[in-house]
């Protein structure tokens, strides 16, 4: 086993056991909480070694790091998530390789991802990205729709030819009301996802919490984390 393998080896079964033990405390089964690990900045042979070590959900939030290394990485059993702001330039590109998109928060968005989806005769997983801290503009600081306009943005999306609406993602806000209360954060994420769900029943995905608050967010009742650092170490700066 080589080094690098070893560290990540090392890294993985931390983090499995924070998420066990996450889920022991808030009396939930494993298997109820999926882990996604982000390869943003990581060279394809990273991804290639956490498939050997058995993930199989991997996240990017960059079209053009993520592009080639899907397609370096397209023999392996991997589901790419994308998790970034998307801009709608680079959703044909996205379309290609990621088989949902978290990062759903505009409807120029769903329309150009439902053509672009039906174009490539794919089906594309949606999350609604919810923005906590959402301004009077109605949009967070970094991306996200404000709770008001989960409704009618994910009624757009369940219309939408291509698309599939999954469910609900944020990232824990760095200012307003929930700034430092990722707890209270993730919890009213879920109560977001159970109005969501009496309209769209198989919306149940609830992506939440980082490397730093997976254990919060794993409390609160989310379905997926997306951890970087903790799986792959600190990132290198780009350049």
């Amino acid at each position: 086993m080589t080094d690098r393998k070893q560290q990540i080896s090392a890294n993985l079964a931390q983090v499995e056991e924070r998420i066990a033990a996450a889920c022991r405390a808030a009396g939930r089964k494993r298997e109820e909480v999926t882990l996604i690990v982000v390869t943003k900045t990581y060279p394809a042979g990273d991804v290639r070694i956490l498939s050997e070590l058995g993930v199989r959900d991997v996240a990017e939030n960059r079209d053009q790091d993520a592009a080639p290394k899907a397609a370096a990485c397209s023999d392996l059993p991997l589901t790419w998530h994308f998790v970034g702001q998307l801009q709608t330039n680079k959703v044909r590109s996205v379309v290609g390789y990621a088989g949902l998109v978290q990062s759903v928060d505009r409807s120029r968005l769903v329309t150009t991802l439902s053509r672009e989806a039906v174009r490539a005769g794919r089906e594309v997983g949606c999350l609604i990205q919810v923005a906590l801290d959402a301004g009077e503009g109605g949009r967070g600081e970094r991306g996200g729709v404000a709770p008001e306009g989960i409704e009618e943005l994910g009624d757009l999306v369940a219309n939408a030819p291509g698309l599939r609406l999954d469910g609900l993602m944020t990232v824990a806000p760095l200012t307003g009301e929930y700034a430092g209360r990722q707890q209270a954060a993730f919890e009213r994420l879920m109560d977001l996802s159970t109005d969501l769900r009496r309209a769209h029943p198989a919306a149940t995905m609830v992506s939440a919490g980082m490397s730093a608050d997976l254990e919060q967010a794993v409390a609160a009742g989310a379905t997926h984390v997306r951890v970087g650092t903790a799986v792959l170490g600190v990132r290198p700066r780009l350049g």
